[in-house]
């Protein structure tokens, strides 16, 4: 494992190094991102340069003869000072908060004694978005981040949240670089699935049951349906047609008359088809002894967002070897904690011929991996997190990237917390039952100062799918727990013996048709093999030091609210 983090170290280092700009793919006005202006101040100097960006703070100067704007474009923190003189544009379009701008000038030095190392002044306005400053939702005080939950299509302007959408882009392209450099390959695992992975049954359901039943509904209330009394008659004309048909025949007409005849028999019974099929229609949601019928449905049986894509890249995994999938996953728990989303990201690799310490390893290396790439890539945003969120941000990296993980078992876990007095926990702690938030941050923040991975879980409380352990009372599991979030990562080896994996499914109260081809796995070339999931939005949390999962989701779902 020290060579694939030393491989994928010297990756990050050459690309660090390495221009990542094409220019074959500049825009058509050239326009140049602030932050590689900023980044290159010296160099632009002199420099006509076409910018874009919103304008976070703007004031007129020398009785409305200029103004200053600060320019934001999303590609950093920093803010570009430009200046703009009245005779170009009109000043009062171009001052108040959030009005967006395609400018063209000189850049140049400023004088001496100001912070700005660069600042532009304007010679042409290109573009201009209006905004009326009287309405704008954002005004220039401070905002809480609870006030822009409910401006999410607006938010990403402020300082905080484009912060978390740079180091939430970082940690997502770190995600695939460390993968690639390992020897995973990324599968796509689908959103749509009939497997229940947790077992938990929280899953969001996908039917087209509903929309169906209201659209047969609105047709039999726009188009009543044929009484039974006009079946009859049109049984009675097809029955006419058809003795016409045969009369026709016995008196050896010509053969056009009975082609004809044949077309009028024909079309008549179209038309009895349609008036049973307009007869038979039943409005609401079909049933069938008792229960829903999910025949009707769209995939002819029940199917549920994903909560997670492990059970499927499984199968690459017996196949491909390492593996890995990235995407978005869903749980229908009706919960308003500070750690939890209807709607998240999870990293699942998926091993081959591997086993839970195996598993742990590429964890922690992972882990450490994510931790050095942002003080490498993103410090900017970092420091900015350290200066107005957290002030231990930058050193929780830094010492989660270069110290060892401790690793307990899930029975020595238990064992020191049962032994803390000088802390009440909310939650009892007791052999069997899961660690609470509060236990796994105790661990961490407390007893050992740093991350910790616990292991060999109670079979009780852990997935059916996770390997018996030989003492019959726990599973080959583990998770990663870290300080300020708590759980990171869950993981385990996975039952690779057709048997006992299949008592397990049986244990957990779960049919077996659903996971029939999981059990396939095992049936034909079954491999020793593990994996583990790092929900996404907690890595965020960790890295940020903010509070909130909903604040590091672009678009959070959660009970009641699915803006956008």
């Amino acid at each position: 494992m020290a060579e694939a983090y030393g491989a994928a170290e010297k990756v990050t280092t050459e690309m660090a190094a390495a221009s990542l700009a094409d220019p074959a793919l500049e825009q058509s006005h050239g326009r140049v991102f602030i932050k590689t202006i900023l980044n290159g101040a010296e160099e632009f100097v002199g420099r006509r340069v076409v910018v874009g960006g919103w304008v976070k703070t703007g004031r007129e100067q020398g009785k409305g003869a200029f103004a200053f704007l600060e320019l934001n474009d999303g590609s950093c923190l920093a803010n570009l000072q430009v200046i703009v003189d009245a005779g170009v544009c009109s000043l009062a379009q171009l001052t108040p908060t959030g009005t967006s701008v395609l400018m063209e000038g000189e850049l140049k030095k400023p004088p001496e004694g100001v912070k700005q190392s660069v600042e532009l002044r304007v010679e042409k306005v290109l573009e201009v978005g209006l905004v009326d400053s009287a309405k704008y939702p954002l005004p220039k005080t401070r905002l809480t981040l609870e006030f822009l939950r409910d401006f999410v299509h607006f938010r990403a302007r402020t300082n905080t949240i484009s912060a978390v959408a740079r180091i939430r882009n970082e940690l997502a392209y770190a995600t695939h670089t460390y993968f690639r450099e390992n020897g995973f390959r990324y599968v796509h695992t689908p959103i749509i699935t009939t497997s229940d992975c947790e077992g938990a049954g929280e899953m969001f359901q996908v039917t087209t049951l509903f929309s169906e039943a209201e659209k047969i509904e609105k047709e039999l209330n726009q188009n009543p349906p044929p009484q039974e009394s006009d079946i009859e008659a049109a049984k009675l004309i097809v029955k006419e047609k058809g003795e016409s048909v045969s009369h026709l025949k016995s008196l050896k007409a010509s053969k056009e008359k009975i082609v004809g005849a044949v077309s009028e028999l024909t079309k008549a019974k179209e038309s009895l088809a349609k008036l049973e099929e307009r007869f038979n229609m039943k409005g609401g949601i079909p049933h069938k002894e008792g229960k829903i019928d999910f025949a009707h449905d769209f995939f002819g049986r029940q199917a549920f967002l994903t909560v997670s894509g492990q059970l499927q890249v499984e199968t690459y995994a017996c196949a491909l070897g390492n593996v890995y999938t990235f995407g978005p996953t869903f749980r229908a728990e009706h919960s308003h904690t500070s750690r939890h989303l209807a709607e998240f990201w999870m990293v699942e690799p998926e091993i081959a011929f591997a086993n839970l310490e195996d598993d742990m390893n590429y964890a922690e290396s992972y882990v450490k991996f994510l931790c050095k790439w942002l003080l490498d890539h993103c410090l900017e945003d970092m420091e900015f997190m350290v200066k107005n969120v957290d002030k231990t941000a930058i050193e929780r990296l830094k010492h989660v990237s270069l110290m060892p993980f401790e690793r307990i078992s899930y029975t020595k876990a238990v064992q020191l917390l049962e032994n803390v007095t000088d802390k009440e926990f909310e939650n009892k702690v007791e052999w069997g039952v899961d660690l609470a938030s509060e236990h796994e941050r105790y661990l961490t923040e407390v007893i050992f100062k740093k991350p910790v991975i616990v292991y060999n879980y109670p079979k009780g409380i852990k997935a059916f799918y996770m390997r018996q352990n030989d003492d019959g009372k726990t599973v080959a599991a583990m998770d990663v727990l870290v300080p300020k979030v708590g759980e990171l990562i869950g993981g385990s080896q996975r039952e690779e013996r057709l048997d006992v994996l299949k008592q397990r499914i049986l244990e957990m109260g779960l049919p077996l048709e659903p996971y029939d081809w999981y059990l396939d796995l095992r049936r034909f070339g079954t491999v020793k093999h593990c994996g583990f999931g790092l929900g996404f939005e907690r890595m965020v949390l960790f890295a940020t030091g903010l509070d909130n999962i909903r604040d590091v989701m672009p678009f959070p779902r959660y009970p009641g609210r699915a803006d956008l």
